[in-house]
């Protein structure tokens, strides 16, 4: 096994994690709400105990937290734990989908639930990919509020241009731009204690991993286009689903995209004349 390939007897090996499960707790406080709204500049009016919680903050509750000893060079926990130890070098949040059966609340004690759902190993255009389906539920007082799909996907360092250039995304009904700054991107960092440096460590990320510039997180461009359904609707949606097509980075603004898709809306991100970098849907 390498950091390149990966055999049918590792397949089988990781696929040994299916089923394992992990179980976490956390409460969500007043000032984690304060300093979310405050990442993303949305409004946050003095807050009390049972007031909404803005979705998509779950993704900042009951984070592992390995000692800092124990991290390996790109910031990441070690390998092994609750994920199966895939030794390829990059690992990315893919995207995921979401349903919510009610809302968090200032205050709220919650509970999660971790249970991996699948490995599976495919060969992409720029090498070997491993896939993890991890599955999620969020409780309060044993009742589910918020049930996930989070799909991981580990992959080697080789790159390699497209045969073409993909098109520039379309425009959307509904339009906004946001500016990827060094200082949003390391607060997020922050509130997910992601110590993942390609999204703060600008010489880690085009030195070492080769990028243009800092990683514009997944989960950054869900929650930035879960608050844009939120606005162009009034209300948040019921399911969400989002997957990543291409990265983004701080070198250039994030636009937003929406449009109507029935009672549903098609949303996308990307950069001036871009392709599509994430897309979702959203529905109520």
């Amino acid at each position: 096994m390498s950091e390149t390939t990966l055999s049918a007897a590792d397949l089988d090996t990781f696929r040994g994690w299916i089923g394992r499960e992990e179980h976490a707790a956390d409460v969500v406080g007043v000032d984690l709400v304060r300093k979310f709204q405050a990442t993303f500049d949305r409004p946050a009016d003095p807050l009390q105990t049972g007031d909404v919680a803005p979705r998509l903050i779950h993704f900042c509750l009951a984070q592992p937290a390995a000692p800092t000893a124990q991290l390996g060079e790109d910031g990441h926990p070690q390998r092994g734990g609750f994920l199966p130890p895939v030794p390829l070098p990059r690992r990315m949040w893919a995207g995921g989908a979401l349903t919510f059966h009610g809302d968090l609340r200032v205050g709220d004690a919650i509970t999660r639930t971790s249970r991996i759902a699948d490995v599976a190993v495919k060969e992409g255009r720029t090498g070997v990919l491993c896939f993890v389906t991890v599955n999620h539920t969020i409780a309060v007082d044993n009742e589910v509020r918020v049930e996930e799909r989070q799909d991981i996907v580990y992959r080697g360092t080789e790159g390699g241009a497209p045969s073409k250039a993909p098109p520039a995304a379309a425009s959307g009904e509904h339009r906004r731009a946001i500016d990827p700054s060094p200082p949003f991107l390391f607060r997020y960092s922050a509130l997910t204690f992601n110590a993942h440096r390609i999204h703060y460590d600008r010489r880690y990320a085009t030195g070492v991993e080769g990028y243009p510039g800092l990683v514009v997180h997944g989960p950054v461009q869900a929650t930035l286009l879960m608050n844009f359904a939120t606005d162009v609707r009034g209300t948040p949606p019921a399911r969400f689903s989002f997957r990543s097509v291409s990265p983004l980075f701080d070198n250039d603004p994030v636009l937003l995209h929406a449009r109507k898709d029935g009672d549903s809306l098609k949303l996308w991100t990307a950069r001036p004349d871009g392709p599509e970098a994430m897309v979702a849907d959203a529905a109520w």
